[in-house]
């Protein structure tokens, strides 16, 4: 049978993208980010994960607003990276798990979630940058891409998205094919990037997250879409992709590693690695 041996949130910022292409590892205004990420691989290169289900939001290249899917789920052999407008030089497609893919999405709609299936799909850096980071030398794993609205309301609840989290769990978990799979949790944390609030970063409400998602998940599933972009922005609503995350990984969870830096292209940037 399937299992989940972990979760990871990361932001995913295009930035990054462009870091990563550009070699700044070591440039004093990204080394806090970058450093936070070797031990994170040391851990995957330990749990060696057969499969990544990633957690994140589209940001116009798949979707539009004229077709937003509340939720839709990668059913294909494999993930196309287009250029998306912001610089970041394309890179090679990435392998999916459509038998796996498949069960999610048999198993989650018979819970009553309507999903979006996506036979075909473009991936942008919501995507592409946390793959990225946590497996710079290449593509040892193959992908399972869940994207989640958070571009036009009406979004998803915390309560919602945390409750997908739980119905992704058990369907990886009666998966009967021996795989580790690893869930990552995308985006975020407090940012805007538009308006009268353009730049607004809320540190004590991310690490306040930080510190919850792990025994408390519940308690952040509590606030509503507006309680978000009031304490954390209008783009921190992405915390409910940490929440998807924390959901499908169980009950009781370890904190592996965490780091947590600004500013960051004007974004708190959390990184954790949870151990289910």
């Amino acid at each position: 049978m399937a299992k989940i041996v972990g979760g990871l949130t990361t932001s995913h910022i295009p930035a990054v993208g462009n870091a990563i292409a550009r070699e700044l590892f070591d440039d004093p205004y990204w080394k806090p980010f970058f450093d936070a990420y070797p031990k994170a691989r040391e851990w995957l290169g330990e749990n060696k994960p057969d499969v990544a289900i990633v957690v994140y939001n589209d940001h116009g290249l798949n979707f539009f607003l004229n077709a937003q899917p509340t939720f839709a789920i990668g059913a294909a052999p494999e993930y196309r990276n287009e250029d998306e407008g912001w610089g970041i030089p394309t890179i090679d497609p990435f392998p999916g798990h459509p038998e796996l893919s498949w069960h999610i999405i048999n198993s989650v709609v018979a819970e009553e979630f309507d999903l979006v299936t996506c036979q075909e799909m473009s991936v942008d850096h919501g995507f592409v940058v946390p793959l990225q980071l946590f497996w710079p030398e290449g593509r040892p794993v193959k992908t399972v891409p869940v994207c989640i609205n958070t571009v036009q309301h009406p979004v998803p609840s915390p309560s919602r998205c945390y409750k997908l989290g739980q119905a992704i769990g058990r369907a990886v978990r009666s998966f009967p094919e021996d795989l580790n799979v690893v869930v990552l949790g995308t985006g975020g944390l407090s940012h805007q990037l538009d308006g009268e609030r353009a730049g607004f970063i809320n540190k004590e409400f991310d690490l306040m997250c930080m510190e919850k998602i792990v025994s408390e998940p519940e308690e952040l599933a509590k606030y509503s879409i507006h309680d978000l972009v009031r304490l954390a922005g209008a783009q921190g609503t992405e915390l409910i992709m940490w929440l998807c995350m924390r959901g499908a990984l169980g009950d009781n969870v370890t904190k592996v590693h965490e780091n947590y830096h600004i500013p960051i292209s004007n974004t708190g940037a959390g990184m954790m690695v949870l151990e289910a």
